[in-house]
């Protein structure tokens, strides 16, 4: 890719972007949306911040918040969407499970879609039809952090927000402890990666579980699952969706199971 087409792909890519995180009232919705998990004083981490759609939604309900993004062509970007809230600091690196450096499978024209997962960039494209014409034209070193490093810094988030086009488990092997609450990226046919995570949280304490299909923002389920329920759901295919969220939230430590009364909502 030459330095002109390349520079065409990536403005394509960061106007898509700016049209579907920063449409008017998508933040009045993200905020009333995650007005009940993010309160002011909350610590968040916003993992795969993007341009930073959710990290500005966690700032207006008064969190401090850590926002890490490892793509060059798009932290720019970050740093003037959010630079009039001073809650939020910017981190222009990845998360996974061992500190150090890794490389990151560089989209341009759909630039929410690059990665670090390697098996996941090979696979979808195949299995999912969303997918079929993504292409990942560059790869580029980045520096990698752990969890528990960034916990050491900052301290434990009340909640952790990663997205990271099937990195997701790789993030959260780089962390010892449970975290309060957690979302977590799924997608149709890598669902075995929402499923190593839903593993992970289950090592760390008792969580209970719901999701949010795409890019809507209500819960699937009038109450929230156990581990065993959200395991049944996903691997019977998570209702079909396209894509979509885990929520996680923390109910003890250590793990042990509970009772499950939730019903899917028909709203």
């Amino acid at each position: 890719m030459t330095d002109l087409v390349a520079r065409i792909a990536t403005w394509f890519g960061v106007c898509r972007s700016l049209i579907m995180y920063w449409r008017p009232g998508y933040q009045r919705h993200l905020c009333r949306f995650y007005r009940s998990m993010v309160t002011a004083g909350d610590l968040v981490f916003d993992v795969g911040a993007h341009l930073g759609d959710r990290s500005v939604a966690f700032a207006t309900l008064g969190a401090r918040v850590v926002a890490l993004e490892p793509q060059p062509q798009i932290v720019p970007w970050l740093r003037r969407l959010v630079r009039r809230h001073a809650r939020i600091t910017i981190r222009a690196e990845a998360v996974g499970r061992t500190p150090g450096h890794a490389s990151l499978a560089i989209s341009r024209r759909t630039p929410t879609l690059s990665t670090l997962a390697t098996t996941w960039r090979q696979t979808l494209p195949t299995v999912n039809q969303s997918f079929r014409h993504v292409r990942w034209e560059e790869h580029g070193v980045v520096p990698v952090v752990t969890l528990d490093h960034l916990i050491s810094l900052y301290g434990v988030p009340q909640f952790c927000k990663i997205d990271v086009e099937g990195y997701e488990a790789e993030v959260l092997a780089g962390v010892t402890q449970p975290l309060p609450q957690v979302s977590i990226e799924f997608v149709q046919g890598g669902l075995d990666v929402a499923l190593s995570c839903l593993q992970r949280l289950t090592e760390l304490g008792v969580y209970e579980f719901n999701a949010v299909s795409g890019e809507e923002r209500r819960f699937l389920f009038d109450g929230w699952l156990t581990s065993g329920r959200m395991t049944a759901w996903l691997q019977s295919g998570a209702s079909n969706l396209s894509s979509g969220d885990l929520y996680a939230r923390l109910l003890s430590t250590p793990a042990h199971d509970t009772p499950d009364h939730s019903r899917i909502s028909r709203t």
